[in-house]
């Protein structure tokens, strides 16, 4: 009796041992943000983290480091491929110079509204360029909102391209806003989003182009105090996952991450159309001048050019022809 309760013991003790670290090990993975903790992306990225944890039985979870504690976007993009980073919230601009298809979506004036991106970036024609990620060491998982980018600067209002004749103007870094500005007459100037405010403080710069939230989070306002709402960007911002870290994942936790990263669309969406509410009600308090009404043609026929240097291929110009037959 003594020796078969003994060999129980150490058989249930071994089983213990070798099962332990399936149940006990949890997950925790790091996502990189450049804005702070109270942006829409930032806390949707955290309402993903609560809906995989409660998917997985707390085997997975996600903590989120803002505030470009990880480094700027083109910083945590590198370490997300090398995998030294596994999740990453990105705007598409930093992408396009070696993920193509990432740029038809950030192509000047593309969008003719909010509504028609999103039918366009939730459906099959989003799903395919996340795809494209992947080759590059990016799994696409979700597109979030950046709203309409448009001109901001301590000059005076932009109603015309005309306006912008010799502006130093910041783009993020990204040949297609570079080249975007260049056929409006501005002098880009590609700097980190970390750098603006000093540089628009200074006079290093004389205006940037950006959304509502950017442009009051960032108290962007206080030193350029003229906003245009030309909208000529409504790229999406992109979550993506390091290929390596997915790669080590079973097919049923792929299966969750994605489905916990589609669940803080709406989430994002929702926290968003307050944030830009919000940011515009502080910013026309502080008296800056808003030009509401710009007309967007002379805007529009400006960008020959750029349609012909990054639609280049057979492949790049059928998906700008799908995207803008989308109704």
């Amino acid at each position: 009796m003594g020796k078969k309760f003994f060999a129980l013991l150490i058989a249930g003790t071994l089983c213990l041992m070798i099962a332990a670290p399936v149940f006990a090990k949890t997950m925790v993975f790091r996502s990189a943000d450049n804005h702070d903790k109270d942006y829409p992306t930032v806390q949707a990225v955290i309402h993903m983290s609560k809906v995989l944890e409660e998917m997985s039985g707390g085997r997975m979870k996600i903590k989120v480091f803002p505030g470009g504690q990880l480094g700027e976007e083109k910083d945590t993009i590198e370490q997300t491929v090398a995998g030294a980073i596994d999740l990453d919230r990105v705007n598409l601009a930093p992408l396009n110079g070696f993920i193509p298809e990432t740029a038809i979506p950030s192509l000047p004036y593309i969008f003719r509204s909010t509504e028609h991106m999103h039918k366009v970036m939730d459906g099959a024609i989003g799903r395919e360029i996340l795809d494209a990620m992947i080759p590059h060491g990016l799994v696409g998982l979700a597109y979030y909102d950046s709203g309409a980018r448009s001109f901001y600067n301590s000059k005076h209002p932009i109603k015309t391209p005309a306006d912008l004749k010799g502006m130093k103007i910041r783009v993020q870094n990204s040949d297609l806003f570079v080249a975007t500005m260049e056929a409006l007459g501005a002098n880009a100037t590609p700097m980190e989003f970390g750098q603006v405010y000093e540089a628009l403080k200074t006079g290093v710069i004389d205006g940037a182009e950006n959304n509502w939230p950017s442009y009051e989070s960032t108290r962007h306002f206080e030193v350029a105090k003229y906003y245009s709402l030309d909208q000529h960007s409504m790229a999406p911002e992109v979550l993506v996952m390091s290929k390596k870290t997915w790669d080590k994942l079973s097919p049923e936790d792929q299966e969750m991450i994605r489905k916990a990263a589609v669940a803080s669309v709406a989430v994002m969406r929702d926290l968003w159309n307050k944030r830009v509410a919000k940011s515009k009600e502080i910013v026309l308090a502080n008296g800056n001048e808003v030009v509401e009404k710009v007309d967007k043609q002379p805007f529009i026929d400006a960008m020959g050019p750029v349609y012909e240097r990054f639609v280049n291929t057979p492949e790049l110009k059928d998906l700008v022809k799908r995207i803008q037959a989308v109704q």
